[in-house]
């Protein structure tokens, strides 16, 4: 049996959010309507889920010193990482210790927050099919990963190289020849969550398509835990960032089985705590390509994805509502509601403190929503808020949630 206390009180069942962004907002929301005390971790302040949190903080989440001091300040009971530039491995050690209990593990996190990690586990300890990679470090090293040396040969062009740490898709770049290489070192060292000069290039799979499989543990009546999936998520991404996705996402059956597969494969691994046991609870977000009946594996999130921002309008229980009862220990339910989509909405101009006209004619648009996230700086492609939109035909959501987003026009004051 599960008992949850009242917040602000003695008896408060505690959480905190490591990273606040639209995400994690969403995540805060969940909890406090079940009754969880939350505290909202973030770089810098008035991040979206500080706005809503009973509590926020802001301090640099990769400074192990730091990190250390406010979880044992604040006695959360479970901490959850939204990012991945944090400490993870001080996060194992008050795990390993007993200060606090990590959602999934701690030691997912440490393994997810660095592209090398996951894909080393994907790969070479699971046995996932992966596109082919290597991990460089420097730009001659990613030269001669790409073109080969003697008796071994290289990726090859086209192919995809990727800071070793980032995230939403930055730092991303599909090399199509030689010419591109040194600006695909330089795009990478950029947009890297930490100076890390390491980067992974992947050969390029020419897919049909690629989705998001959520796929959520979560205890059973029994006390043990049950895996659940989602339907597939697809989506579009430009330059490695999502800007948009529907749901469901059609795949044949065959597909679908080894997506899951694979799926169930890499988070019962990601469940493995100290204890040696898989009893890590949460969403995860399974990204995979799939041509045909043939499905790889790309990475994987343990925690909410932002293609999965679509679940708002789709699903009984949003990817938020299913994390948030799934590390709570509560049942869940996946199950979709209605086919539809999301569609992003950019920032459109470097300011703070922007505006927003049109919003009353996005919500005009049928079946629409929309969800202005309230981040307190706007950049041209930063992600500022996003539409919703169902309809029992999914393609029909998709024209009207681009339709909706397109009539939001962010504006300074």
């Amino acid at each position: 049996m599960t008992t949850l206390g009242t917040p602000l009180t003695r008896h408060a069942t505690k959480v905190m959010l490591l990273g606040s962004g639209e995400l994690g907002k969403e995540v805060l929301i969940a909890l406090q309507r079940l009754g969880v005390e939350t505290t909202a971790v973030d770089r810098y302040n008035h991040a979206p889920g500080q706005q809503v949190a009973h509590h926020s903080r802001t301090i640099t989440m990769s400074d192990p010193a730091m990190l250390r001091e406010l979880i044992e300040h604040d006695k959360p009971d479970l901490v959850v990482p939204e990012i991945e530039a944090i400490a993870t491995p001080m996060l194992e050690v008050l795990e390993a210790t007993g200060v606090v209990r990590v959602i999934p593990t701690a030691r997912a996190a440490r393994l997810t927050m660095d592209r090398e990690g996951i894909r080393r586990l994907a790969a070479e300890t699971l046995g996932l099919p992966t596109s082919p990679y290597q991990f460089c470090d420097s730009l001659a090293e990613l030269q001669v990963a790409i073109d080969g040396v003697e008796a071994q040969p290289g990726i090859g062009y086209p192919c995809i190289v990727k800071p070793v740490m980032s995230s939403s898709g930055k730092g991303q770049s599909k090399i199509s020849g030689p010419a591109d290489v040194q600006a695909a070192w330089d795009h990478a060292m950029a947009g890297g969550r930490v100076s890390h000069g390491r980067v992974i290039v992947e050969g390029f799979i020419d897919f049909d398509y690629e989705i998001t499989l959520l796929t959520v543990r979560a205890k059973n009546a029994q006390g043990g835990i049950d895996t659940h999936f989602c339907e597939p998520i697809g989506h579009i991404q430009v330059n490695g960032d999502y800007v948009e996705s529907w749901q469901p996402h059609p795949m044949s059956p065959a597909a679908l089985d080894k997506a899951r597969h694979i799926a169930k494969t890499v988070t019962d691994d990601l469940g493995i705590g100290v204890d040696g046991q898989s009893s890590g609870l949460g969403l995860f977000g399974v990204e995979l390509f799939v041509k045909g009946d043939q499905v790889w594996f790309s990475e994987v999130s343990p925690r909410p994805h932002d293609t999965g921002l679509v679940t708002l309008t789709t699903q009984h229980q949003s990817e938020f509502e299913l994390h948030a009862r799934a590390i709570l220990g509560l049942p869940v339910n996946a199950t979709l509601r209605c086919p539809g989509a999301s569609a992003v909405i950019y920032g459109g101009v470097d300011a703070k403190g922007i505006v927003f006209d049109g919003v009353d004619e996005a919500l005009r648009v049928p079946n629409s929503d929309i969800r202005l996230f309230g981040k307190p700086e706007s950049f041209v492609k930063r992600r500022m808020g996003v539409a919703l939109a169902f309809d029992a035909d999914v393609d029909v959501a998709r024209t009207n949630a681009k339709l909706a987003a397109s009539k939001v026009k962010p504006r300074v004051a």
